[in-house]
C-alpha cells in the first residue's frame, strides 16, 4: 500500500512538471478563486444593507463549522487552502512563462507581443498583485491594523469598511487592485476554457471570451461600488 501511494505521488509529481499538468492546476485553482471572488463579491453587496446585515453575515461566516470547528475555524481553513491555491497558481503561472520566453526564438518575439493581449501579458504580476492584496485584505478587515484606522473595531465589519475606505489612498490601493483582478480574471476565464478542451475562437463574440468579459466586468464594477460608495457618502 505505501509503495502504491509514493508511487502515485510520484506520478502526480511527474504530471505536474508537464506543461499539461501546470495548466490543469491553474484550471483548478482558477476555479476556486472564481467561485471565491464571485461569493465574496456577492456577500459583501449585504453593505448596502446596513450594518446590522454586513456584521450578521460575517459572524455567520465565522460560525460556520461549529460546534465541530472552534468558532472562526472553518473560514480560516478556507483562507489557508485559498492563499495555498494562490500560490500554486502562481508557480505554475510563473513556470511556464518562463519556460515560453526560453523556447521562443528571437525573430518571432515581436510579433507574439504583438498578437498577445494585455491581460496575458501581465498574467505573472497580475497573480503576485492579487496574493499581496488578499494579505493586505485579511490585515485590513481582519486583523485591524492601527496604521490603517486606529478606530478599528473588532467584529463591527461595517463600521472597518466605511472607517478603512473613508481613507483615499487606501479606496485607491483597492481600485488598483480590482482593476489587476479584472484583467486575470478575463484573460484566467477563457484560458481555462481552453485548457478544458474548450477552445476559444479569435471571434469577439464568442460566447466563452464573452462570458469571461462579462464575469470580469461584474466583479471589478461590483467591488470598486463599495470604496466609491464610501468615498461618496452613499454609505456611512
Amino acid at each position: 500500500m505505501i509503495g502504491a501511494q509514493l508511487e502515485g505521488g510520484t506520478g502526480m509529481l511527474s504530471f505536474y512538471r508537464s506543461d499539461l499538468g501546470k495548466k490543469a492546476v491553474m484550471a483548478v485553482t482558477g476555479i476556486m478563486f472564481f467561485g471565491f471572488v464571485l461569493g465574496h463579491m456577492f456577500g459583501n453587496l449585504k453593505l448596502y444593507l446596513g450594518a446590522e446585515a454586513l456584521n450578521h453575515y460575517a459572524e455567520w461566516l465565522r460560525e460556520l463549522g461549529s460546534p465541530l470547528l472552534p468558532h472562526g475555524g472553518l473560514l480560516w481553513i478556507a483562507r489557508v487552502v485559498l492563499l495555498a491555491a494562490v500560490a500554486l497558481h502562481i508557480l505554475s503561472a510563473t513556470l511556464l512563462t518562463l519556460k515560453s520566453r526560453r523556447a521562443r526564438s528571437r525573430d518571432f518575439e515581436g510579433r507574439d507581443t504583438v498578437q498577445a493581449t494585455y491581460a496575458s501579458r501581465t498574467m505573472v504580476w497580475g497573480g503576485v498583485i492579487i496574493a499581496l492584496f488578499v494579505f493586505y485584505h485579511l490585515a485590513h478587515f481582519t486583523w485591524g491594523p492601527s496604521w490603517a484606522h486606529p478606530d478599528f473595531v473588532p467584529g463591527d465589519v461595517y463600521h472597518n469598511v466605511v472607517a478603512g475606505f473613508s481613507i483615499w489612498w487606501i479606496s485607491a490601493f483597492y481600485i488598483v487592485a480590482q482593476l489587476a483582478l479584472g484583467l486575470h480574471l478575463y484573460h484566467g476565464l477563457w484560458s481555462m476554457f481552453q485548457t478544458l478542451g474548450w477552445h476559444v475562437t479569435g471571434n469577439p463574440s464568442d460566447w466563452r471570451r464573452r462570458f469571461a468579459q462579462v464575469f470580469a466586468l461584474i466583479i471589478v464594477i461590483g467591488n470598486i461600488s463599495f470604496p466609491l460608495a464610501v468615498l461618496s457618502g452613499l454609505v456611512e
